[in-house]
């Protein structure tokens, strides 16, 4: 099959390519959002440990006296025009992802099919952030950028093809542009070939801790539910990924995987019996009007290398200067 998109995935290469040729010429003008921006993405479609990362980043500049907020194109959500979203937002309307970083972030989180007007709505409404994190905005060439972040994941690159027959955005040599690129638990040497000198920054995702999906406050190490079976619910780009975390702890998953970004029904969760439903935190935001005693959440942190932290403390500050 790949063999016989190779002739799309060509011309979707081309287009890339003419597409980012003109920005860099100036043939289509960038547009500056006024205050840093610090784009995070990846080149494989879906995936990849961003958010996780923007949560580090947030957390990161606001311990060093920034005042971040997190921009997001609101995948799955309805929303046409920039909105914030809150813990009280609708999660079909703003998309998982911004609802689950407003929950956790303690910074502005604004979405917008138009990520400029979003930025610019967002500075309407709190003037006093003076950092913007782009969450997915590697391929989004209008808007100039600071910083660029490209996330690795354990799928490398895929077969190297491009969309649609491959997994991949843009080619891995897009890895020499970007600032930095984070290998989280991809291969780091095979990473670091591809980006020629760049710098390139180990990291890990976990969590070991589950709290009950209608009560926060009640918490279980994962390994109580070790030797247990469970349904184990993953609407993510990779859902082999939850399941396979899960086994590390002994849980015998009984799989669930759904589409990335599935808007779920209560009935999607009924399974027939009172064991555990174990679901991704990203999931859990979708879940919560009609979650049950016996559904659990995983969320997990990022973990970067300390090098990564110091780095972009660095990156920021030179830019501050200028």
């Amino acid at each position: 099959m790949s063999r016989l998109l190779w002739p799309a995935s060509l011309a979707f290469r081309l287009a890339i390519a003419v597409r980012r040729l003109a920005y860099a010429l100036g043939l289509i003008p960038r547009r500056r959002a006024g205050l840093p921006v610090i784009v995070v993405g990846n080149l494989v479609a879906g995936g990849g440990g961003k958010t996780p990362l923007v949560l580090w980043i947030a957390e990161h500049l606001m311990a060093k006296g920034w005042s971040p907020a997190i921009v997001s194109r609101g995948y799955g959500g309805s929303a046409q025009e920039p909105r914030e979203a809150t813990i009280a937002s609708d999660p079909g309307e703003v998309g998982d992802e911004p609802m689950l970083l407003a929950r956790r972030s303690g910074c502005p989180v604004w979405v917008g099919r138009d990520r400029i007007a979003a930025i610019a709505a967002m500075r309407g409404q709190h003037p006093d952030c003076n950092v913007v994190i782009l969450d997915d905005g590697l391929q989004h060439y209008r808007l100039a950028r600071d910083i660029e972040i490209a996330v690795v994941d354990a799928r490398g690159f895929g077969n190297g093809f491009l969309l649609p027959a491959g997994p991949l955005r843009e080619p891995p040599a897009r890895l020499r542009t970007v600032s930095a690129a984070v290998a989280n638990e991809a291969d780091k040497g095979e990473v670091e070939r591809h980006a020629r000198g760049r710098p390139v920054f180990a990291m890990t995702i976990a969590g070991e801790e589950l709290h009950r999906a209608t009560d926060a406050r009640d918490r279980r190490a994962a390994g109580a539910f070790a030797g247990q079976r469970v349904h184990a619910v993953a609407g993510i780009a990779e859902p082999g990924r939850f399941f396979r975390y899960l086994e590390k702890f002994g849980v015998h998953p009984v799989p669930h995987p759904f589409p990335d970004h599935h808007p779920f029904r209560p009935e999607e969760l009924e399974f027939g019996d009172d064991a555990p439903v174990l679901m991704t935190e990203k999931d859990a935001v979708k879940c919560k009007r009609f979650a049950k005693p016996n559904h659990w959440v995983l969320p997990v942190c990022a973990a970067p290398e300390h090098a990564f932290g110091d780095w972009l403390s660095k990156e920021l500050d030179q830019r501050k200067r200028k």
